[in-house]
């Protein structure tokens, strides 16, 4: 008989043995340690660098009015929640934070999560399962990719961004007929609204176009445009005049808004179901009542003048750092966003040219597969209204040297209209750190 501790040992080698194929292909991931608040400089393994990586989009993170909101939940209603929302956990912050997001949004209702992976894992999964069809984008988010598996609906994709594409599935899913029954469920099309990874949009008018008149749903992850899109900050769903025919709206507070969590809004019947059948609300202790009371002062905070004020300043970043990367030679998304996807192509070179950076004090971070396709590697730049005028002219000397002398060339760059890696989605892909979005190549 084996004696137990080989067992222990065949799993230690077996776990080697993965990782090293993982850094045979230039893939292994670890954790940096940072030792500092979220800004455009952090303390990062002992150095300080201008760190241009974060989707703290409107400098929020550790603003004075956020840190207040939440000492002062704190000191009234202590660190934790102590149970789920549904035992004894839905503290006021709660209950306020619901209350903000939907008037923020212009909803009847809104449901908050303890983060955007959440969110979506229990929201997909509540409306879903192995009667209904979901259809994804191809570049969506991999919390949206890992719901739509675990529902086991039956899951389509559709090229990114590609509307006939889209067109003709929903013309499928018109004839399949569900069984007998009252339950009258449609076609769940989900997007998001700003893409995480390539810093480019929905074309949302015509998607709500398409929805309506094929009968789907339509689900928009707003994570990346709430607080930068719209006359109110709301969403590119606002700026596109489309928030009221959108069934069903999700974002994150962790990005512009400044703390944690997630939300799902729309009307009232809808987080009423979530509250009764979503499982990663019903069974999670309650967030905690800091976290909820920094996301609804990040709220109110997005509204204000000087929310307007932190993004135009950031708008007016994002322009001059695009205008000097294309004088220089690269293409980037023709539509403005706070991501600015730096496509190199290899993996090993994309690390070197974040290695590289990092010597000069600029954090730009390599993304690699599976958080994008083979041969898609590149540095993932996001600006902040927290980037000072001297920040952006360090970043761009050092920036377009590094990528000149070593870090891929113009030819080696797609253009955002040309041919790129097939990809569908991957099922092992984890969604967080670097990888926003799990695909693989085929």
């Amino acid at each position: 008989m084996d004696h137990p501790a080989s067992h222990v040992n065949d799993f230690i080698s077996e776990l080697d043995r993965r990782l090293a194929e993982i850094r045979a292909q230039d893939l292994y991931r670890e954790l940096r340690r940072v030792d500092s608040a979220q800004s455009a400089w952090i303390r990062l393994d002992g150095r300080t660098l201008l760190n241009f990586s974060s989707n703290d989009y409107l400098g929020l993170a550790d603003h004075p009015r956020l840190k207040e909101a939440a000492i002062h939940a704190v000191e009234r209603y202590g660190s934790g929640s102590g149970a789920s929302r549904l035992i004894c956990g839905s503290l006021a912050p709660h209950h306020e934070l619901d209350e903000a997001l939907a008037a923020f949004k212009n909803t009847q209702a809104a449901i908050s999560f303890s983060s955007g992976y959440a969110a979506a894992i229990g929201t997909i999964c509540a409306l879903c399962d192995k009667d209904d069809i979901i259809v994804l984008d191809k570049l969506v988010h991999a919390s949206i990719i890992d719901a739509a598996r675990l529902s086991r609906a039956k899951l389509r994709v559709f090229p990114h961004n590609d509307l006939n594409a889209l067109e003709d599935i929903l013309r499928w899913a018109a004839g399949q007929s569900p069984p007998g029954g009252e339950r009258h469920s449609r076609p769940l099309v989900i997007t998001e609204s700003v893409f995480s990874m390539d810093g480019d949009v929905a074309p949302l008018r015509e998607l709500v176009e398409l929805k309506d008149r094929h009968g789907a749903w339509l689900m928009v992850d707003e994570a990346h445009a709430t607080g930068l899109f719209g006359p109110n900050r709301r969403g590119l769903a606002e700026e596109c005049g489309v928030a009221d025919r959108v069934e069903v709206q999700m974002g994150t507070l962790g990005k512009a808004l400044g703390a944690a969590g997630g939300y799902i809004c729309g009307p009232r019947v809808l987080t009423d179901y979530l509250v009764n059948r979503a499982r990663s609300f019903i069974f999670s202790t309650a967030p905690v009542p800091a976290a909820a009371a920094a996301a609804r002062a990040g709220i109110e905070l997005v509204q204000s003048p000087e929310g307007e004020t932190r993004r135009n300043q950031l708008w007016a970043s994002i322009c001059r750092v695009k205008d000097s990367l294309t004088e220089a030679g690269w293409s980037l998304p023709a539509v403005h966003s706070a991501i600015l996807p730096l496509i190199i192509g290899d993996e090993a070179a994309a690390l070197a040219a974040a290695q590289t950076l990092r010597e000069q004090g600029i954090f730009i971070p390599a993304v690699r597969y599976p958080t994008v396709a083979r041969g898609e590697a590149r540095l993932r730049l996001t600006l902040t209204a927290a980037h000072s005028h001297e920040d952006v002219d360090q970043l761009l000397r050092r920036l377009i040297s590094v990528l000149k002398t070593g870090g891929g060339r113009t030819e080696n760059i797609p253009s955002p209209n040309g041919n790129r890696p097939t990809a569908v989605p991957s099922p092992g892909g984890t969604g967080q750190g670097e990888g926003e979005r799990s695909i693989h190549s085929v």
